[in-house]
């Protein structure tokens, strides 16, 4: 393999498809030397990361992040405050691909590692997908009954074409459809906001959950939870998507604008997982504050937390705003998990489907365990199952991670656009620790 291969691929002209054609390039961003401001040239690239932060705040989250505030109070924030953390981290590197590469993370699995690799890979994604979806659908199916009175198992049915609403922006441009989804994440925050301020917390017990505490690894339970939220704060599929979505940017080819692309698009990334991690510690904090208490029950069905919430915080609307923001959930991380399959499976086989028809598919799949677990056990059985798609994403993660550092962490691969070796250690050590979260959960899974 030559020196910086990727570089070299990128830049001569190719006649196998790319990832989401129609988009590549479609965003010019003004030039350094002639046109704007540094402000204005960075605002140009922001966008694709609050795409990829929806899914970092989808149904799964608010799963894993009730059960863990209702059971353990405010002690695994400091989960979620890691977890956010992580994610930037990996989500820069699959920034660092998109931009200096040209190419996406499925398109170098697939020119890199061997046949039989990369479709492994690319089936350890889509499971993630699925379970992603699988996630998706039982949320907004769980939000449509709460709001409107709808069966689960017809809200189930009715998530199929949700996703063909948003996709349609698309065809007006990529910045409607990154303005529609910026819309959706603005609502669930503000839905939150209004949640804390209601609440009151006490502000020292919030900052002290953000302290990481040795029971998190000692407790069974716990760690199980955090685990949970390992998976649902760090999505497999959001690499993928996100070393596509950086290509939407046109800009020059030379290195100096390279580095400063690179350098925006992670401060956008960075900025939206920020947002992310207040709303998935709003959730953990209002559940914490509103359900847990020593000796009770917790409060672990989203369906009991929406009943909930206005009684215990004395305001009529609380639960009809938990509702909205749900549902805004689903629907934003329902569409952005579209783009993502239509990704792994054009860059991993090479080969082209619609958006439309990717939905289709990844819905199908993911409709059945969802409409058996809605229509067998009810509520109870559908929220159990948010929780365990979490889990099934946390397992997939370093089928994700490992070839994504492999690529940026190395300038056999990037040349000089590869991270130095203190990032490099960083990330490593990240990827680590996810590595040894998920084989305690395997064994705990196989061994009891």
């Amino acid at each position: 393999m030559n020196t910086a291969t990727f570089l070299v691929d990128a830049a001569e002209p190719t006649s196998r498809p790319r990832s989401l054609p129609q988009v590549h390039g479609s965003i010019a961003a003004p030039d350094a030397a002639t046109q704007g401001s540094a402000m204005r040239r960075m605002l140009a690239f922001f966008g694709p990361g609050y795409l990829v932060a929806v899914g970092y705040m989808d149904p799964g989250n608010w799963a894993t992040s009730l059960a863990g505030g209702s059971r353990f109070g405010f002690a695994l924030l400091s989960v979620i405050l890691l977890s956010n953390m992580t994610a930037m981290l990996f989500q820069a590197a699959a920034v660092r691909l998109g931009v200096a590469a040209g190419i996406d993370l499925a398109q170098a699995c697939r020119q890199h590692f061997s046949r039989r690799v990369a479709l492994a890979l690319w089936l350890f994604c889509e499971v993630a997908i699925i379970a992603c979806n699988l996630a998706e659908v039982i949320g907004m199916a769980i939000g449509l009954n709460l709001l409107f009175d709808l069966p689960l198992a017809l809200g189930v049915v009715v998530t199929a074409l949700d996703v063909m609403l948003l996709l349609a922006l698309q065809r007006r441009g990529f910045r409607w459809l990154e303005a529609a989804i910026i819309a959706l994440v603005a609502t669930i925050g503000i839905c939150f906001a209004f949640q804390i301020a209601w609440l009151q917390p006490p502000l020292a017990a919030v900052l002290a959950g953000f302290v990481p505490r040795p029971q998190i690894v000692t407790d069974p339970a716990m760690l199980y939870i955090a685990v949970g939220i390992v998976g649902a704060t760090v999505m497999p599929h959001n690499l993928y998507l996100h070393s596509s979505l950086v290509q939407t940017r046109r800009h020059e080819n030379s290195a100096a604008a390279k580095r400063e692309a690179i350098r925006f698009a992670t401060i956008d990334s960075t900025l939206a997982l920020a947002f992310a991690l207040l709303v998935n510690a709003a959730i953990m904090i209002v559940a914490a504050g509103a359900f847990h208490r020593p000796g009770g029950a917790p409060v672990t069905e989203l369906g009991d937390a929406y009943r909930l919430l206005s009684p215990l915080l004395g305001v009529g609307i609380a639960s009809a705003l938990f509702g909205v923001a749900l549902l805004c959930s689903g629907l934003s991380s329902s569409v952005t998990g579209t783009l993502a399959g239509q990704i792994v499976m054009e860059g991993f086989l090479d080969i082209r489907i619609s958006p439309a028809a990717r939905a289709l598919i990844t819905r199908a799949i993911a409709l059945v365990p969802a409409l058996a677990a809605t229509a067998w056990y009810g509520e109870s059985g559908a929220n159990s199952l948010l929780v365990f798609s979490q889990v099934v994403l946390s397992l997939q993660l370093p089928f994700a991670v490992v070839p994504l550092l492999l690529f940026t962490t190395r300038r056999r691969h990037l040349g000089a656009f590869a991270f130095g070796r203190p990032m490099a250690v960083l990330l490593w050590s990240a990827a680590a620790l996810i590595v040894v979260l998920n084989l305690w959960l395997l064994q705990r899974f196989v061994f009891g």
